[in-house]
């Protein structure tokens, strides 16, 4: 495979996980990290890094807003609800290494 086909490939990829997690408003971020160890912030944040690394400058809100498809405050209102408890315990098992 050529390296152009491939980057088309792992950018399809990476659209159809966008728009996986954008259906999926349901699942909160802190349940991927808490499986996952990632979460659409720190997807966000890698399409950031890789736009300034090409040289586009991109603030971390023009990141989020690019990955979530709408000002993360806006998300944030609309889908994100409290973590519970044990959502947060689980946080801190899982990141305290």
């Amino acid at each position: 495979m050529d390296k152009q086909t491939q980057t088309e490939l792992e950018a399809a990829a990476f659209r159809r996980l966008r728009d996986h997690l954008a259906e999926r408003s349901d699942v909160q971020n802190i349940d991927m990290m808490n499986l996952a160890g990632f979460c659409r912030n720190c997807l966000s944040r890698w399409y950031q890094e890789a736009a300034n690394e090409k040289g586009i400058d991109m603030s971390k809100d023009e990141g989020r807003e690019a990955f979530y498809g709408m000002p993360f405050s806006q998300w944030k209102e609309k889908y994100q609800t409290e973590a519970n408890e044990a959502q947060k315990a689980a946080f801190e098992t899982s990141h305290s290494k």
